[in-house]
């Protein structure tokens, strides 16, 4: 167990000597400074790793399916875009495109004046919460949608989508209705910029789809001339994108906390990396397969989350019952597949006892 979270916590380590450097510099050698800035730090990186555990799952069932070097590749490069991308980067970007400011104006805004940057990237959240809301939403129809679908956890609900899934892009037609009704609340600005928000969500989750199935076509056809090769870059993007979307929250989320940049990434990027230890110990152990039901849990959490991102544009949600939603779903997913091996374990064991 230690060595899948060995990585995690050294660069734990690594991230709160960082804090503590940072807050005894910032802090001019106050002691009671830097302990509350190391305490931010770590309720930041249990938020985000509560907040992503059904992050790890769904990384998992990708994973499982991609050769040995894309999965490290995932696990190395994907992990720099995870933490200097969308905790660092991404938040930086949306203060220089929304102020109209270079990337070093940005930098000196966020280290100089903390209280304007939170106003900035918080401006910019109807935005965020039309694409990633969008593209999570559709990440989740996606699964459901599946008219080969034959294992099914919420049967009631399950079987249905499933029946209506024999209908061409049912999923898409769901997404553009609840957008376009969420948009009716808003005004016409935000309206506007929310709806486009919404179809660049649902672009891009198209797109991924379709680079993933172009290259799975080349697969095939070098297979079919004896050439064994799986490139996984469909995987890899479809993966980053993801990500990028489940830490659309997580980043809004931590100015509750602070509106300091340097604290926020520290205490961010503490949660990524767990996050991608959780998922190297979901696929290593094969916990997904003894598991039934987990994956589904994983998907209407998803589900959950895009809800709650659209819906967000319209009525704040608190961050805690977010990962509440989804931490729930998953749990009641895993205690429902334990109690499902138990049944089919005593089944096997009933003809051997006669």
């Amino acid at each position: 167990m230690f060595h899948y979270y060995r990585a995690s916590l050294i660069f734990t380590l690594v991230c709160l000597g960082l804090g503590v450097w940072y807050g005894w510099s910032s802090t001019g050698g106050s002691v009671a400074g830097t302990v509350g800035m190391l305490w931010i730090i770590l309720v930041l990186s249990v938020l985000e790793i509560s907040l992503s555990f059904d992050n790890a799952v769904v990384n998992a069932t990708v994973l499982k399916d991609m050769d040995k070097i894309w999965q490290r590749r995932f696990l190395t490069w994907g992990m720099a875009i995870a933490v200097f991308g969308m905790r660092i980067v991404f938040p930086l970007a949306i203060v220089a495109i929304a102020a109209g400011l270079g990337p070093v104006e940005a930098v000196r805004l966020s280290l100089n004046d903390p209280v304007q940057y939170e106003e900035i990237v918080s401006s910019a959240h109807i935005g965020i919460a039309g694409f990633g809301g969008a593209f999570l939403s559709m990440v989740g129809l996606k699964f459901f949608f599946d008219a080969d679908k034959e294992v099914h956890w919420i049967s009631v609900i399950e079987k249905r989508l499933t029946r209506i899934s024999s209908v061409q892009a049912a999923e898409i037609a769901l997404l553009l209705l609840v957008l376009w009704g969420i948009s009716t609340r808003l005004p016409d600005e935000e309206a506007l910029a929310f709806m486009v928000a919404g179809v660049l969500g649902l672009i891009t989750f198209i797109a991924v789809e379709a680079i993933g199935t172009i290259l799975e076509l080349r697969e095939e056809a070098k297979k079919a001339a004896g050439v064994v090769v799986r490139s996984g870059l469909g995987g890899f993007l479809y993966l980053n994108v993801l990500d990028a979307s489940f830490s659309f929250d997580g980043v809004i989320g931590a100015f509750a906390l602070s509106n300091n940049m340097v604290i926020i990434a520290l205490g961010l990027s503490i949660g990524a990396m767990f996050v991608r230890s959780m998922t190297i110990h979901l696929v290593e152990k094969g916990t997904l397969a003894q598991y039934r039901f987990l994956e589904h849990g994983a998907f209407w959490a998803i589900i959950a989350l895009g809800g709650i991102m659209l819906v967000s544009a319209v009525v704040h949600i608190p961050e805690t019952i977010t990962g509440l939603i989804g931490a729930t779903l998953i749990g009641l997913s895993l205690w429902w597949s334990i109690r499902h091996n138990r049944r089919e374990n005593a089944a096997t064991a009933a003809p051997l006892d006669d």
